[in-house]
């Protein structure tokens, strides 16, 4: 059920990386995103953060406990404009069931001091990843249901849907990648939930089957602004 934390295929541990950020066509980069996973017994610490050319950058960071599950404890994101001053700050305490923050700037900015039903079983940011990672081990027929916290950019609390859709190609200079293909969508009717248009661009994973599998390429919305984006 949604909201119930995945079970664990993989073992987490430390992890850096970083990647290209390009248009949606692929022929542009317009930014990198930078990956820092740091695991301290039973606790996991990651940290996100896309920059982009104008100056503009997302940040994403979760703690949660690692084990036979994978249970969420807390996190924080932050928006920032192309002048480098943050217009979204939000901070989720799973536990409490308390979402705290703002959106916006000057007469636009609002204030947010939430009380939510919450589960450890809550995942957004980096640990989606991890949701698609051990999917074969969670999913009933080819549908795994999380739930999750979203800026659009007021904080909702929405169940999301990873759909394994079938094999792919992902085809870079000197390469071919076989994969497969992941969908990603809000479970609820986006045609009469106006709260969904923020959220409804299309949004893909394309995984390289392993042991662990890999994230091959990421297609969709970099946030509640609908800016397309892919990330290799």
């Amino acid at each position: 059920d949604a909201g119930d934390p995945i079970r664990l295929a993989w073992i987490e541990g430390d992890v850096a990386g970083l990647s290209s950020i390009r248009s949606p066509d692929g022929k542009v980069v317009i930014g990198s995103l930078n990956y820092h996973q740091r695991r301290r017994g039973q606790t996991l610490h990651a940290v996100r953060v896309a920059r982009f050319r104008d100056g503009s950058s997302d940040e994403d960071q979760v703690e949660a406990r690692v084990g036979e599950t994978l249970q969420t404890v807390r996190g924080r994101s932050i928006i920032r404009n192309t002048a480098g001053v943050a217009n979204l700050d939000i901070t989720v305490d799973v536990a409490a069931g308390h979402i705290t923050g703002f959106s916006g700037l000057g007469k636009e900015r609002q204030n947010y001091d939430e009380h939510v039903a919450l589960t450890p079983g809550t995942y957004w940011g980096p640990l989606v990843f991890m949701v698609i990672k051990n999917f074969d081990l969670n999913a009933t027929d080819e549908r795994l249901v999380f739930r999750t916290v979203v800026a659009t950019p007021k904080p909702r609390v929405l169940d999301m849907e990873l759909l394994r859709q079938g094999k792919t190609v992902v085809r870079r200079v000197g390469e071919r990648i076989d994969g497969v293909t992941f969908l990603l969508r809000p479970t609820i009717n986006f045609i009469i939930d106006p709260i969904i248009h923020a959220i409804a661009p299309e949004t893909k994973f394309i995984i390289e089957p392993g042991a662990p599998p890999a994230l091959a390429r990421f297609e969709g919305p970099r946030n509640y602004e609908r800016q397309k984006i892919r990330i290799e």
